[in-house]
């Protein structure tokens, strides 16, 4: 991160906001150095009011000084061999500190009472093989202190060996060597969880321009190892424009209103770095002028990205969410406007009609099966259900495009077979995807004859006195689906129909499984509908038709279901 000339920082806005920041600073700088001129720490002193009492005549023991250190500390006497290298080391005092530090991390016991030497390598053996040899063999003769370094090594305990991991010293004392250690650990952990919040701290001098700051600082700013930290002012000039209005009423709040304030920076020439730093005033006295700013600066760039990435995902979701309702609303009315709903409009030609439709939930609402049942001109009825090859609103414009041909093309009065050959020409004309699958039949309710074709579509299944078969395919096969190939012939099947025969046309979504075979679940549905006819056998008129094919669907619905679901109940009720 450079540090910029205010001039260079960009903008005019840009340029006054640095003027601001710099002039809020310098106007607390001379607050800071009037107050030190009026209250310096000559004019702050009391006035003795008596002289100072004379030193004790007994100087104190050389216990008493090493219990006076705030650290642990072992006196130690240095044993050479005789090629000159460190042998022992025996220790004929320690500390307060050192006995406390003992008794809590080692077992009861290795720590010799007061007043007994001991050697060191032979109580700790794992020390020789540390750095603390070498420490002792330095400081004895050079005759000048050595450390502080990392010292680890394994204590054994009656509960298993212990990790200690200290920071030693060794310094000359006299004839005998002084070895002082602390626990590093503390300030270790420290380190390592800034590193992991990737969060640092400063403290910005308003006197001197000085500051302190922790060891993590240059990698949460984004710095290099020999790059300086930056002073208060280089920080603003470091911030990109957008960043420098916020700073600006931060410092103003720490300094001049003496509240913490908290504001979000983003520097130059550190990527898309984004930190949040939240700062506090330090005065000289209770009550007082503003002495240093001190901040927590973390990392929040991760955060911020996240953040972002959630908030285009709500929008985009938003947005989806409104395009399926408008998909489904259109789907819907498409859906109404297509799919009739039954009453008792076939009874006077000897049929009841009832249907049930199942969109694929995952979709809009309605896809791509349709069904038909209407009186022609010339007295008989023109029954059909089919599958658009898809789903969703594209699936629904199919077979929308598919019914109402059949529609126009049923009036002509032809044969089922030449019906269902001019539908396939019209779903080839509409392109290679416009594929379908279907059953075209005719009732003919004066001979309760019904002839269908079969265009790549699961065969009707005939329920005569509660036995279901699927009716027979003829031996060419099925016809090809529509739309695969122009110029298919189809061919039909009749069958009879007696007084009380049920027959159910429906879409393979409602008994399609993965993986399991097609026969596997016609199967399936050939059981549930002799079940549902054992249940409760089908009352009479439109309402009892209903209640079973409903009761059918609800047998083989479930979550499994991937595609839309479509049944069409037909039954005889008399000439």
């Amino acid at each position: 991160m450079s540090v910029n000339d205010p001039s260079s920082a960009g903008g005019v806005r840009s340029r006054l906001e640095l003027q601001a920041i710099k002039h809020l600073l310098e106007g607390q700088w001379r607050r800071v150095r009037t107050y030190s001129e009026l209250y310096g720490a000559g004019s702050a002193l009391p006035a003795r009011s008596a002289p100072p009492p004379a030193a004790s005549s007994l100087p104190p023991s050389g216990q008493e000084v090493l219990d006076a250190l705030p650290v642990a500390a072992l006196l130690l006497t240095p044993v050479f061999g005789e090629d000159g290298t460190l042998q022992d080391a025996l220790c004929p005092a320690q500390n307060v500190m050192a006995r406390a530090y003992g008794a809590i991390r080692f077992t009861p016991g290795s720590v010799p009472p007061r007043g007994d030497t001991f050697s060191l390598f032979e109580r700790f053996p794992d020390l020789a093989r540390t750095a603390i040899p070498r420490l002792l063999t330095d400081a004895y003769r050079q005759g000048a202190p050595q450390g502080p370094e990392m010292v680890e090594w394994l204590a054994s305990t009656r509960s298993g060996p212990v990790r200690v991991n200290d920071e030693a010293r060794v310094a000359p004392c006299g004839d005998h060597l002084l070895l002082t250690w602390e626990r590093s650990n503390r300030l270790r952990m420290a380190d390592a969880a800034q590193q992991l919040v990737r969060t640092c701290w400063v403290e910005w001098n308003l006197g001197d321009d000085g500051f302190e700051a922790s060891r993590g600082c240059r990698q949460v700013l984004g710095l290099g190892a020999d790059t300086p930290v930056p002073r208060l002012f280089d920080l603003a000039t470091a911030a990109l424009p957008e960043s420098l209005p916020a700073l600006y009423q931060t410092l103003y709040d720490v300094i001049l209103r003496k509240r913490t304030s908290e504001c979000e920076l983003r520097l130059r020439n550190t990527g898309e770095r984004v930190l949040r730093m939240v700062a506090e005033p330090v005065r000289i006295a209770p009550g007082s002028l503003v002495w240093a700013v001190r901040a927590v600066l973390t990392d929040v760039t991760t955060d911020r990205r996240r953040r972002e990435a959630a908030r285009r995902a709500v929008h985009e979701a938003h947005r989806e969410h409104e395009r399926a309702e408008t998909v489904a609303e259109i789907a819907g009315i498409l859906r109404e406007a297509v799919l009739p709903h039954f009453q008792d409009e076939l009874a006077p030609y000897g049929l009841d009609a009832a249907a049930v439709y199942r969109p694929d939930a995952r979709e809009a609402g309605v896809g791509g099966d349709w069904y038909k049942a209407r009186k022609l001109p010339d007295g008989r009825l023109l029954i059909a259900l089919g599958d658009a090859r898809g789903h969703g609103l594209e699936a629904t414009t199919l077979m929308a495009k598919l019914r109402y041909a059949l529609a126009g093309l049923a009036y002509t009065e032809r044969p089922v077979e030449q019906l269902t050959q001019w539908l396939n020409e019209v779903a080839c004309a509409d392109g290679s995807e416009s594929t379908a699958t279907a059953i075209i039949a005719r009732y003919h309710p004066e001979r309760a004859l019904l002839r269908w074709t079969c265009a790549g579509h699961p065969r009707p299944v005939l329920v005569r006195d509660g036995r279901a078969t699927q009716l027979p395919a003829r031996p060419d096969g099925p016809g090809l689906s529509l739309g695969v190939l122009p110029g298919t012939v189809y061919s039909a099947t009749a069958t009879p129909l007696e007084v009380g025969d049920l027959v159910l046309m429906y879409s393979d979504g409602l008994t399609e499984r993965r993986p399991t075979d097609p026969d596997e679940d016609t199967q399936r549905f050939l059981r549930a509908a002799e079940h549902c006819f054992r249940e409760a056998r089908p009352g009479a008129g439109h309402a009892g038709l209903q209640d079973y094919v409903e009761r059918l669907v609800a047998h083989l619905d479930g979550p499994h279901r991937t595609d839309d679901a479509t049944l069409l109940g037909l039954r005889r009720t008399g000439t």
